[in-house]
């Protein structure tokens, strides 16, 4: 059976490296007739048909951003790509929308065509269960939790022919063809603009074996936190805030430092170009109102050209490092206050990048685009806010 081959020989790394070969092997294969056993919930691609049977797993996936993989950003925008640009349309779906049936269109020779397969409900689903779990109606999954591989019963006698297990599910290789451009891929100042799995293997965290699914997988969790969840954020973070002194006196030029840490974040903080955190500081007076002009900010992020062209400037924080926002201003009068804070703007790109494509026409994609600018602009959140007396 296969499941004892695959079992016998995926401990090795060869191993699993063909098992994602041929698992990620671009553009996925249709999945074709399902056996005749099989039943129309079997046959399903669809989340909802493997919610069935793993309902916690369909509640996270449903919450999670891989749920909204084809959201109104990336569904607005190619409305218009489909026809005017197919193949960087038929790009985006590789991740966004994986399966072969979700893309409307497919590639034939230099040109694209309506694709015969396509499931528009399944299209609009982003990264489904199936996308990751199921080849030629094949299940595929992780070890047990107690490491094993069987089935515990004969595969014929189990829904849609059991799983074949692999511990290939639980290595950071397994997320690396959607979060990892290759050498040749689109870059920018000698960087590639996605190389979050090379961050990860060049850092402490790959020495150490922690893998991407021990953090935003967690207990097996299928929620893949990241840069949008502020609890995720604070939980890879060392934030600190502290004045020179104890005290200033009216006309003292105050010291306060405020500091950030990337201490459990395994590859660049943050990885991609579309967020920014801002550390800022600025006076408040005796009500807790701003004095106006006193605020100083300091940017982790990288930021570039909405067009692509080019880089402005790249002051993410690797593993390990620190950004450090040193404030220095003469103390107004007594009771002054300095507030210091930590905003996570995730979708800062966007945010920008959508309004300018609605000035410039989004054409029919117009409302989701706009659906997509009320989004960014609403996802910013707070991360760290204190008030220090000077």
């Amino acid at each position: 059976m296969l499941i004892v081959l695959l079992g016998a020989s995926a401990l090795g790394a060869d191993a699993i490296q063909d098992f994602l070969r041929r698992h990620w092997s671009r553009p996925l294969a249709p999945q074709g007739p399902p056996p005749a056993r099989y039943s129309p919930l079997e046959a399903s691609l669809h989340p909802d048909a493997c919610g069935s049977c793993h309902p916690a797993q369909l509640a996270d996936w449903r919450e999670s951003l891989h749920a909204a993989a084809m959201g109104p950003g990336v569904a607005g925008q190619l409305i218009e790509m489909r026809e005017s640009d197919p193949s960087s349309a038929l790009s985006c779906f590789t991740c966004h929308a994986p399966l072969a049936e979700q893309a409307p269109i497919v590639a034939q020779g230099n040109t694209a065509v309506a694709n015969p397969e396509y499931d528009a409900v399944l299209g609009g689903q982003g990264l489904p269960c199936a996308g990751c779990h199921v080849r030629r109606h094949e299940r595929f999954g992780p070890p047990r939790r107690d490491g094993s591989l069987a089935s515990g019963a004969p595969r014929e006698t189990l829904p849609h022919g059991g799983v074949t297990r692999t511990p290939a599910f639980l290595k950071s290789e397994f997320c690396r063809d959607c979060h990892q451009f290759t050498s040749d891929g689109f870059a920018l100042n000698g960087k590639l603009l996605e190389n979050t799995y090379n961050e990860w293997k060049a850092s402490r965290f790959a020495r150490e074996g922690v893998q991407c699914q021990d953090c935003h997988m967690p207990v097996r969790r299928h929620r893949w936190r990241g840069i949008h969840d502020a609890e995720m954020v604070r939980s890879g973070l060392t934030i600190s805030a502290k004045a020179d002194a104890p005290r200033y006196q009216p006309g003292d030029v105050a010291v306060v430092r405020l500091r950030v840490t990337s201490t459990r974040v395994g590859h660049a903080f943050p990885t991609y170009v579309t967020p920014r955190v801002v550390l800022s500081a600025e006076l408040v007076d005796g009500a807790g109102q701003s004095i106006a002009g006193s605020r100083q900010e300091k940017i982790i992020g990288r930021e570039v050209a909405l067009d692509l062209s080019r880089e402005a400037f790249d002051t993410r924080l690797g593993p390990g490092r620190s950004a450090t926002l040193e404030y220095r201003i003469k103390v107004p009068a007594r009771g002054a206050r300095a507030r210091l804070a930590v905003v996570v703007e995730p979708d800062a790109f966007y945010a920008a990048f959508f309004g300018v494509l609605l000035r410039q026409g989004a054409g029919r994609g117009e409302a989701q685009i706009r659906q997509a600018l009320d989004a960014a602009r609403r996802s910013p959140f707070t991360v760290f806010e204190r008030e220090l007396p000077l």
